[in-house]
């Protein structure tokens, strides 16, 4: 028998989990109003069936513990944000499958983890055989995803009585998690905000280019997800618009940047911004990848503005891991394809939307290998670690290096279990770095121009494990499938 402490965690782990998936099935409105919209009447069942049965879900988690004291331990915290996320992917998959949009329950899942891990690796080789409400929700996946199911949770947490700094910090990506505020419901609140109005902004601007309202919202949600999944087969480069390419290269750019920043810039504390180690490293990285791949490609597009507008584009798309195209990189020269896939090994800053293994943790890498150099050189002296013009913790390099180790040792699990099934080794090696760094296209079999619906079902369970254990930064997910985990 399980003791008092740990079914009262229990409980309170279903409670939250059950109030995650009402909130996630309400979202289904936006879909489900599109689908009207278009007179898609065939998937309103698709959208109306588990969106009632979320409610009741929600509704239950909400009323059994009325009266009833909460708590939650950091072993809870974890359990919380695994299920929550293991239980929204499958959740997610209900309309695509329901409504025959994807007929294989493989396949529906793995895009639906696809889509809320923010990876946009599809199964689906005619995305515009959908029906148009179907495109919508799985470019909201990826917006869902994006700032963090958990963390929109914790924005309404009050109500079920549990704190929820653990809850985010068991989310949110980086080495360090801090508050903006001193309550972190109020923290969740003012990030969603600025999210979601950035994605207003970006969504008008797209209408304003020349995209339909429908396609405008679904592909500014894909942006500032930094997913990748689109309305259309060959991505942002079937409008063939210079201007809609600016604008989600802007943009691309503008997730990728630790949203902490705006919140720090709109508060008139713009000395936190400037001083931000991670930022200036990642405008850096920025400017070094466009100006190496633009003159790269100069000769391939005819001019500099050309190749700017292209190789831009892809440059931020990867480095953010939002996954669009306007071209195939693969057909690049090949100095300009291994800037990418250089840029597959960064991805975006800490507390951004963007996946990989972000650009502090090679901020923290650098600044220690300078260190070592220079206790080479003096022995005997004192070196520390300066992060945003401030010390840091020792321990933050332990934390980085664990992360590292562990990143290189599930790419390398991750290629080796494909190569089992026939993939070559370059596809099965960037598959598994696009998989485990939330990125969406590899190379070779899995470029920008293919698709993962080939691939076995195994393969597909494998990597549907590997994008959510990507996108919490490993830890979340191994602890909760360790034996130790379960035990009194």
């Amino acid at each position: 028998m399980y003791s008092a402490s740990f079914q009262s965690m229990a409980f309170t782990v279903f409670r939250i989990v059950c109030v995650l998936l009402g909130i996630v099935g309400t979202t289904f409105l936006v879909p489900l109003l599109a689908a009207l919209a278009c007179g898609e009447r065939q998937v309103l069942l698709s959208f109306v069936v588990p969106m009632l049965c979320s409610w009741v879900a929600a509704a239950a988690g909400l009323l059994l513990g009325r009266g009833r004291k909460a708590s939650l331990s950091t072993r809870g915290a974890f359990a919380v944000v695994a299920l929550g996320w293991i239980s929204t992917s499958l959740f997610g998959a209900v309309p695509l499958y329901a409504s025959g949009a994807i007929p294989s329950l493989t396949d529906a899942v793995f895009e639906s983890v696809s889509g809320f891990s923010t990876t946009g690796a599809s199964i689906l080789s005619d995305v515009e055989a959908l029906p148009r409400s179907m495109n919508l929700w799985r470019c909201q996946m990826h917006w869902l995803g994006g700032m963090g199911i958990v963390a929109l949770t914790v924005a309404l947490l009050p109500v079920l009585g549990v704190g929820g700094f653990q809850l985010i910090k068991a989310e949110t990506t980086g080495p360090e998690k801090g508050k903006l505020t001193p309550k972190i419901t109020t923290t969740a609140k003012v990030l969603w905000f600025i999210y979601c109005g950035m994605t207003l902004v970006q969504a008008l601007l797209l209408r304003l280019a020349g995209m339909d309202w429908l396609d405008a919202v679904s592909h500014a949600f894909s942006t500032l997800g930094t997913g990748g999944f689109s309305t259309r087969n060959a991505s942002i480069g079937a409008y063939g618009s210079p201007a809609i390419d600016w604008i989600c290269t802007v943009f691309m750019f503008l997730a990728g940047i630790n949203f902490s920043l705006y919140f720090y810039l709109f508060t008139g504390k713009c000395a936190e911004v400037r001083k931000d180690s991670e930022l200036k490293a990642y405008l850096l990285v920025v400017a070094g990848a466009v100006l190496l791949v633009t003159l790269c490609n100069m000769p391939a597009y005819g001019g500099l503005l050309r190749s700017l507008r292209y190789s831009s584009f892809q440059v931020l798309s990867i480095l953010s891991t939002a996954g669009f195209a306007t071209t195939d990189f693969t057909t690049w020269v090949p100095a300009a394809q291994l800037v990418i896939f250089a840029l597959f090994l960064i991805g975006g800053c800490s507390g951004s939307t963007g996946g990989g293994i972000k650009v502090i943790r090679w901020v923290i890498l650098g600044k220690q290998l300078h260190n070592e150099i220079l206790r080479m050189l003096h022995p005997h002296g004192v070196f520390t670690i300066r992060i945003n013009h401030r010390a840091g913790r020792k321990d933050v390099v332990f934390s980085v290096a664990a992360f590292m180790f562990l990143y290189v040792l599930l790419v390398a699990i991750t290629a080796l279990f494909t190569t089992l099934f026939g993939l070559d080794i370059f596809s099965s090696f960037s598959g598994a770095m696009s998989m485990v760094g939330n990125i969406g296209p590899g190379f070779n079999k899995l470029g920008p121009s293919q698709n993962f619906g080939f691939l076995p079902a195994a393969v597909k369970w494998w990597y549907s494990l590997m994008m959510i254990t990507g996108r919490l930064e490993f830890y979340t997910i191994m602890i909760f499938f360790m034996p130790s985990f379960w035990r009194k």
